[in-house]
């Protein structure tokens, strides 16, 4: 077991076997049922109820807990309207109904409407522009269609990427506002039965969301960077630079089909077809619409649930483990079905403790409040608290919904063997077999060669959309975002369906998933509670930055070659023959050269980490194998639990210096979507090319700040070991 001498594994597996025999699925039932029974966002009555609700519970469970209180800009919409007024008339019904299935569906007391926080204030008339999902390369096809949505109104389907990135590309092209609409094909009757027959989006079903210009940076939109107490510093709502500049409205299906049904202009392409029982046209009209939205821009508390448990041999070394307790509606899946877990997790370690163990460092268990707005609570909190966590915490794990299916890991690549170990001593509920042998055939089916060829499971990158965000891309602090999915359906997210009666039809019946989480993410928790030597791995991190490197610098090449054949294509000539005489063509221009990058001071520092990586590994194990590192295992730990934050830079990424790690970050124009070598890879890709050699420098820096380390923590080995 990495990080354990064999005596410690035992103990240890002895540990793990008492808490899987203390979880259960009834509490998670029971809580969910009372959690959900009322809306629980941000500001919300029963948002509060629940969270001192959960604080005596930790309480009861032998955890030291309270409640931590931010003020944050929550807006709240006031004016929502939208209307077809030409070629014919329609407004739109902006609501969602009730269900007799669906017993939480009809409460309209403290019930959010249908909206898009953070868009921006406005009353505009214009004709619809169809954009598909609305993202860079859709305009690019537009563009090659000679129609500008210049002073017009988009309307894009959810999808393909994050939503705020709709509304942030429509602005930069002219756009006077947004629609965001749910595509049967992609969130409906296409993938299924509609609910309540089935788990998928019902026609009246709206996905709710924020849509701030979170790749700039998450959290509060008026104090980034510092924690949002009562006395912070604040930007005006005008100075924000993340509230979208345009209005923006998210619709059902319903109401988009008098839309769509009215435009006219070129036929869409057909990968820009949805499901919806019409032709799908571009425009610029004939549909003329109006939209008006208008927002109460209050300050709202939000109120974190922090537990803890202080450890009894490390108690400064902290392992953080999260989930966010608020939802847009009654949030049964997206959180609570997550929070119970943890929950559950928690209450597991309290009667752990009930027969004299107590933990070795210090376990943090946190609900998060104002996930859903942007990652509020979880941000703010590592803000104000960020130099305390930057010198403590040694894990952020993180969960967020949950359902049936498969193991859902990402996080730090210095982990992914800790996972792999994790993962192999966990039984999936349906098959029998562990989570990891399931997961890894589902791979295999699925075409991915290396689930069979590769002795560990890869995990994913982590990019942006849930609680881990501000530890590992702000702080540099080791993360990991667990959950099991792949065989819910979906169809309730972010409306009002996503309610008890939904999730236990369709999300995990039994809460058998549920019981499956508080396993996987408690035996996390433990191991790094208890290990005596933090459990990471560098040889898996080596490979994969490696493997990052092939690919940026196949994106170079590749980028190069497409521009020198496009730039042939225009000066013979050629190009016309690709134009569809029924339609507006614009030829395309030349773009400039793509340079000749030097990637050798990465590639340099990558042969130097993978040069020593097996050898640390070895003389890690080694030395915890002979228990011989003795009072100098917490210097060891000190200089690991900093590895990390060696891989960030204190200027972060160009144009966004919140987003300081190097290695991982989301993408500029993809939200939530990862970007590995993100300074390199997104110069490359939007073409600034003057950016590339300063990010090759701060990205081999932060390389050889990992090689320095793992150096001296060798060398405090090799003092140890004979």
């Amino acid at each position: 077991m990495l990080g354990f001498t064999a005596e410690g594994a035992a103990g240890q597996r002895a540990l793990e076997a008492r808490l899987d025999q203390i979880v259960r699925a009834e509490n998670m039932d029971e809580w969910m049922r009372y959690i959900v029974s009322k809306p629980i966002y941000t500001g919300s009555p029963h948002n509060k109820e629940t969270a001192d609700w959960m604080v005596e519970q930790f309480r009861s469970w032998g955890f030291e807990a309270r409640l931590d209180e931010y003020q944050v800009l929550f807006p709240t919409p006031r004016v929502r309207e939208l209307e077809m007024i030409a070629p014919t008339r329609y407004t739109a019904r902006l609501r969602e109904p009730t269900l007799p299935e669906d017993a939480t569906s009809g409460i309209e007391q403290d019930r959010l409407p249908t909206f898009n926080a953070y868009s921006a204030d406005g009353d505009v008339t214009g004709e619809l522009v169809y954009v598909n999902y609305g993202i860079p390369g859709d305009y690019e096809e537009l563009e090659r269609r000679g129609i500008s949505v210049e002073g017009k109104i988009v309307i894009a389907r959810y999808g393909g990427s994050w939503r705020g990135i709709k509304p942030k590309v429509a602005a930069e092209h002219g756009a006077i506002g947004t629609i965001l609409y749910s595509d049967p094909r992609d969130d409906g009757y296409f993938q299924g039965d509609v609910y309540p027959e089935g788990p998928y989006r019902m026609e009246h079903g709206v996905q709710r969301g924020a849509v701030q210009d979170m790749p700039q940076y998450p959290g509060d939109p008026l104090t980034p960077g510092v924690g949002a107490t009562a006395d912070a510093e604040r930007y005006t709502v005008e100075e924000s630079p993340t509230i979208m500049k345009i209005p923006v409205l998210p619709i059902s299906y319903a109401d988009a089909l008098p839309l769509l049904s009215a435009m006219q202009g070129p036929v869409a392409p057909q990968e820009w077809r949805g499901a919806l029982p019409i032709t799908y046209h571009i425009g610029p009209g004939p549909a003329r619409v109006r939209l008006h939205v208008e927002f109460n821009w209050d300050l709202t508390p939000a109120y974190n649930v922090v537990a803890v448990m202080r450890g009894s041999e490390f108690p400064d070394e902290w392992v953080v483990r999260g989930n966010h307790r608020d939802g847009w509606a009654m949030g049964a899946a997206d959180p609570i079905s997550g929070m119970v877990a943890l929950m559950e997790e928690a209450r597991a370690v309290g009667e752990l403790t009930r027969t004299g163990w107590r933990p070795r460092r210090t376990i943090v268990y946190a609900g998060w409040d104002a996930e859903e707005p942007g990652l509020l609570g979880s941000t703010e909190w590592a803000e104000h608290r960020g130099t305390e966590l930057q010198e403590k915490a040694v894990l952020y794990l993180n969960t967020d919904g949950n359902g049936r299916g498969f193991l859902g890991a990402g996080g730090s690549h210095t982990l992914e063997r800790f996972v792999n170990e994790v993962a192999k001593e966990v039984t999936d509920p349906q098959t029998g077999v562990s989570i990891w042998e399931r997961t890894r055939a589902r791979r295999a089916v699925a075409g991915d060669a290396e689930a069979l060829a590769r002795a560990d499971l890869r995990i994913a990158p982590l990019g942006s959309g849930s609680d881990y965000t501000p530890f590992l891309q702000h702080l540099g602090i080791a993360s990991l975002n667990i959950s099991f999915g792949g065989e819910s359906g979906g169809g309730s997210y972010h409306s009002q369906f996503d309610s008890y009666d939904h999730y236990t039809r369709f999300g995990d019946p039994g809460f058998r998933y549920g019981v499956a989480l508080a396993q996987t993410t408690g035996r996390m928790t433990l191991r790094f509670a208890q290990a005596d030597v933090l459990p990471l791995q560098i040889g898996n991190y080596a490979e994969t930055v490696g493997g990052y490197l092939d690919e940026v610098e196949s994106l170079a090449d590749d980028l190069r070659s497409s521009t020198e054949r496009l730039n042939r294509l225009v000066a013979d000539g050629s190009h016309r023959l690709a134009a569809d005489p029924t339609e507006t063509f614009v030829p395309p221009t030349a773009e400039g050269a793509v340079p000749y990058f030097n990637f050798s001071p990465v590639r340099n520092a990558v042969s130097r980490l993978e040069a020593v990586a097996g050898d640390v590994d070895r003389d890690f194990a080694r030395a915890v194998a002979d228990g011989s590192l003795g009072t100098r295992v917490a210097e060891l730990n000190g200089i690991l639990q900093q590895l990390e934050q060696a891989m960030t830079d204190t200027d972060g990424l160009p144009g966004r210096p919140w987003f300081r790690h190097t290695i991982y970050a989301p993408g500029f124009y993809t939200g939530y979507g990862v970007k590995t070598l993100p300074g390199i890879r997104e110069a490359i890709e939007q073409r600034e090319f003057h950016l590339v050699d300063a990010q090759m420098t701060r990205i081999a820096a932060a390389l050889e700040r990992v090689i320095a380390m793992l150096a001296e923590a060798r060398a405090l080995v090799a003092g140890t070991v004979s």
